[in-house]
């Protein structure tokens, strides 16, 4: 079968995040395919995206745009229904706003990797933690609320194929657009990681950026509470709060080359990851070093967590509950040959073969040249 046109469509390459990186395997796979997003920050380009060809459109020009990109929410739609994609046989979304938005040609085939509905649309006050605005301004924003609902259910059912990236997202996409999509987890770069040998050094691990809803304060205050060390890595508003919270055993070490952090994910006796995430990569990273996970059991660490054998959960994102659980921790016996075994499920290999299986089923042939480069044969 001939080759496919392909154009790869992002909702804002301003960051480097897991939605990020699903974006630079897109590339790896169709290394040909122009990327448009909305607008770029090429400071913050993973590095395997600096070669890509981006296009970006008219709201690049906006002054002040990549530090108060969340405050143009009601002009990304306008944006995305700009770019023109009409003439491409394939287009690959990575979406958890507007990018499923995009409009396809007569023929064309749209296939969007959903990390989870407009957060601003179904998850208003969520969304707007985040954001520093006056409160007069958050008010008004709430009249946009039903309409982009509307865009946004409308949007999906244009799209040939939503994919999910997790459980908790499949749901949500269930409840949203009352569509039943498929999951294929995120790709996770296991190769960047290894086991070592020996036992652990005595500090539990964070690695989160520091905003509120991470819920890094249960962390922090129940090893307070129990004496036990934890190393804080990561920044962000919610520092100094943090910080007040914090006893003597509790040490926050800011932001750290990908090199230390690997090695305090190699040495930590567990990570604690206490907020409730669509899936969260970097327990699956710590799983790769050999080291397990204490988590609140809701999200997605539903689907990265295996109780008792590659971590241990919380029922209650409450301090005392966290305590129980860490308390607990010691009494178990942890393989780290397994729990590195469980993370190899999580590579970004299989999603490879994932995605291009469900493109392929999508198309009705087996023939696709999707161009995948070299690398992928490292694996």
């Amino acid at each position: 079968m001939r080759d496919l046109k392909v154009a790869i469509v992002h909702d804002y390459l301003n960051q480097m995040g897991g939605a990020e990186r699903v974006v630079a395997v897109f590339h790896k796979m169709f290394p040909d395919a122009p990327i448009y997003t909305t607008i770029v920050d090429r400071n913050k380009l993973l590095p395997e995206l600096q070669d890509a060809d981006i296009k970006t459109t008219w709201m690049q020009r906006i002054p002040g745009i990549l530090k108060k990109f969340k405050m143009f929410f009601w002009l990304y739609p306008f944006a995305v229904r700009s770019m023109n994609v009409k003439g491409y046989d394939l287009i690959l979304s990575s979406s958890s706003a507007y990018a499923k938005g995009v409009r396809k040609g007569r023929g064309s085939i749209h296939i969007c990797y959903c990390h989870t509905p407009m957060r601003f649309a179904w998850n208003y006050e969520a969304y707007m933690e985040s954001v520093q605005v006056p409160n007069n301004v958050k008010k008004l924003a709430k009249c946009f609320i039903r309409p982009l609902q509307t865009w946004d259910r409308n949007n999906s059912k244009h799209v040939d194929r939503l994919i999910a990236n997790s459980t908790i997202v499949k749901e949500r996409i269930k409840q949203c657009y009352e569509m039943n999509a498929p999951i294929i987890f995120p790709p996770v770069e296991i190769s960047r990681f290894n086991a070592i040998e020996g036992e652990p050094e005595d500090y539990f691990l964070v690695v989160s950026r520091l905003v509120s809803y991470k819920r890094i304060d249960l962390a922090v205050e129940a090893c307070t509470q129990l004496g036990q060390r934890l190393l804080v890595v990561g920044d962000g508003p919610d520092r100094q709060r943090l910080e007040r919270l914090a006893g003597d055993t509790v040490t926050f070490l800011g932001r750290r080359s990908d090199e230390e952090v690997v090695r305090y994910m190699q040495h930590c006796k567990a990570l604690i990851f206490p907020g409730i995430e669509d899936f969260g990569i970097t327990p699956l990273e710590v799983n790769a070093c050999g080291r397990p996970i204490i988590a609140y059991c809701v999200g997605g660490a539903l689907d990265t967590v295996v109780d008792e054998q590659t971590g241990l959960f919380f029922e209650e994102q409450s301090v005392s509950s966290l305590m129980a659980t860490i308390d607990q921790f010691n009494q178990y016996q942890w393989n780290s040959e397994r729990i590195r075994q469980h993370a190899e499920k999580f590579s970004e290999h299989l999603f490879i073969e994932q995605l291009q299986s469900s493109i392929e089923s999508l198309l009705g042939t087996r023939e696709i040249n999707t161009k995948i480069t070299e690398a992928e044969g490292s694996y």
